[in-house]
């Protein structure tokens, strides 16, 4: 050669991973080095990349190829030609330089090459050679993972939550991270948390991902859209039947989703604080309430969207007090509830026949739809419809059959169709009663979404309509409360004795009222008794000492009173209502149950 060559080294494994591979590249520049030593080649310098050479753009291999054609060396050395190029566009553009003289010569320590007709033809065959053994070992992988998807089995890594198995290679739940991903889903199904506050949690009770590290936003947000975690597998826009060990429930999941839809239209960060917002109408227009902050407190407020309106501001804390005297009209009591449950036992432990013909008619909507899953194949199969349309009834049809199994596991557990959900309405109507009581204003407006709706606002009084079996354990189709509620009076007195501090402080007050005030507002911060809400109106304790000013001060008007008792006892007469309603049962069920509980009534 005319012209001494001068050599850039190239090293390049498939993956950017460090745990993979982890000696490739060091070896590779041991064995070219050694080769240029022996043959007494000059490196002008060493490239080191970490990617796929199965498509076109690599940064590192172009710069070098820059390089060459600027004139700063025209050789290369590497340990194989598939190191250069695994795509007929890298490779062709190696053969270009060839041809144009820009780079005179290719050392390898296994393939010999020279600068020649038949060497270049040589060279191109070894680049075919790679771009072949890169499409049939793609291919070999996307079979693999089509036989072992359609077998039940994930193919890929393990989602958070889950764990490969050594020996098996399956996916298994982790016994550390399983229980915080199906704490997760419950969480963020009940409707209180955000995924910004979800992730937190998580990270504090220690949910870690493959790597060790938490879980970033858009993780916990694909894994709470993940269908993996109930049973399926979503795999190139398809659905399919997973043998793995769920870690949540399909209900529990589609109510997850819910919750995201709902909240991808929500208001943004400053309302967020506000969690009356949006949950009632005005009584007078029909137009939204909306809710702002004043002088330290929150307000509810006709929006006024269609003209004029004359409804007042109401304090917060009135709409609350309300919300807790209708949940204890809502409520049951603890005794009432173990009586019920016990019944609810007793009839589900008879009702084995009907457990059995449930059982065969979900097995039979199961066949069913198995049928049409086979008979929607063969349409694809004969192109009566179209890739979409069979992705689209098939991911439906797969999750009807997985819902259906579901029910069938719960009927074989012994669990029956109505019991479930009636032990979930007693569960229910005793958390109303204690969170009235003791929850907090968050809590009752969270449980009260779930009892009432069509919730209205008119003259600072609350109307609301019971949901579905909540109208028997009211007794009522619409409800309207009382002007403030046993909450609103508290925080009421409260709030005057503030204003007669601060007139008292300016010395604005009447010296015989600040004499008397200390024993008319001593109780001011009491919390009031359970029931209170149900007593006869009339004074509060102190209304009988002598009083200057309004004589009607201390006294509950008989429209500030809930239209029902707080924690009624249902008479004898609406338990067969209450019960069938609860539960849909059988009338023999239904007629055993009201036997039990009509010996004695409930004590509240």
């Amino acid at each position: 050669m005319s012209t001494r060559a001068r050599y850039f080294v190239y090293a390049r494994k498939s993956t950017d991973d460090s745990s993979r591979q982890i000696r490739s590249i060091g070896d590779q520049i041991g064995e070219v080095k050694d080769l240029a030593d022996r043959a007494g080649l000059e490196v002008v310098e060493t490239f080191v990349e970490r990617q796929s050479a199965k498509v076109p753009g690599r940064l590192v291999f172009n710069e070098m190829l820059d390089r060459i054609e600027r004139g700063e060396a025209n050789g290369i050395i590497a340990w194989h030609p598939d190191r250069l190029a695994r795509n007929w566009v890298d490779g062709g553009r190696v053969i270009h330089l060839l041809d144009a003289g820009k780079l005179v010569d290719l050392r390898f320590p296994t393939f010999t090459f020279e600068p020649s007709a038949q060497g270049k033809f040589m060279l191109g065959m070894m680049f075919s050679q790679s771009k072949y053994y890169v499409d049939n070992l793609s291919e070999n992988i996307r079979r693999g993972k089509r036989r072992k998807i359609l077998d039940g089995y994930w193919p890929s890594s393990a989602p958070a939550g889950y764990m490969v198995e050594p020996g098996t290679k399956r996916i298994v739940p982790d016994p550390v991270n399983a229980p915080l991903v199906k704490e997760m889903f419950e969480l963020y199904a009940s409707g209180d948390y955000t995924i910004q506050h979800l992730r937190a949690i998580m990270e504090d009770r220690g949910l870690r991902g493959r790597r060790g590290r938490p879980l970033s936003l858009a993780r916990v947000q694909h894994a709470l859209q993940n269908p993996f975690y109930y049973g399926v597998m979503r795999f190139r826009g398809e659905y399919y039947e997973g043998k793995h060990t769920p870690l949540t429930t399909q209900a529990i999941f589609d109510r997850c989703r819910e919750v995201m839809n709902e909240r991808s239209n929500n208001v943004g960060p400053s309302r967020r604080p506000y969690f009356l917002l949006g949950l009632m109408r005005c009584g007078v227009c029909g137009c939204a309430v909306t809710m702002e902050r004043q002088k330290g407190h929150c307000y509810l407020r006709c929006t006024k969207k269609r003209g004029p309106c004359s409804q007042p501001y109401t304090r917060e804390e009135v709409v609350i007090g309300q919300m807790r005297d209708a949940l204890r009209i809502a409520g049951i009591s603890e005794p009432f509830a173990q009586r019920l449950w016990a019944s609810l036992d007793r009839e589900a432990a008879n009702d084995s026949a009907a457990v059995a013909k449930e059982r065969e008619r979900l097995e039979r909507a199961l066949e069913s739809c198995e049928a049409k899953r086979k008979r929607l194949n063969e349409l694809c199969v004969d192109q009566a419809i179209s890739v979409e349309e069979y992705r689209e009834l098939k991911n439906k049809l797969v999750d009807e059959a997985k819902r259906l199994a579901e029910e069938i596991a719960h009927i074989q557990s012994g669990v029956t169709g109505w019991l479930e959900p009636a032990k979930s309405l007693v569960t229910q109507s005793l958390k109303a009663t204690c969170v009235a009581e003791g929850g907090s204003p968050a809590e009752a407006a969270g449980l009260f979404k779930k009892v009432g709706s069509n919730l209205t606002l008119r003259d600072r009084r609350l109307k609301w309509e019971p949901r579905g079996a909540w109208q028997v354990v009211v007794g009522q189709e619409v409800v309207e409360m009382g002007a403030g509620g046993v909450e609103a009076e508290r925080e009421e007195e409260r709030g005057k004795q503030r204003e007669r501090e601060v007139e008292w402080s300016r010395g604005e007050s009447n010296p015989r009222a600040l004499a008397e005030s200390p024993g008319e507002y001593a109780d001011s911060d009491e919390r009031a008794a359970p029931g209170a809400a149900l007593a006869a109106p009339g004074p509060k304790r102190g209304a009988g000492r002598e009083r200057t000013g309004d004589p009607t001060r201390g006294a509950v008007p008989p429209t500030s009173r809930p239209v029902a008792g707080g924690n009624h006892a249902p008479p004898d007469a609406d338990l067969a209502r209450l019960v069938a309603a609860w539960a849909n049962l059988p009338p023999d069920v239904r007629a055993g149950i009201v036997a039990a509980l009509r010996t004695a009534k409930p004590a509240r």
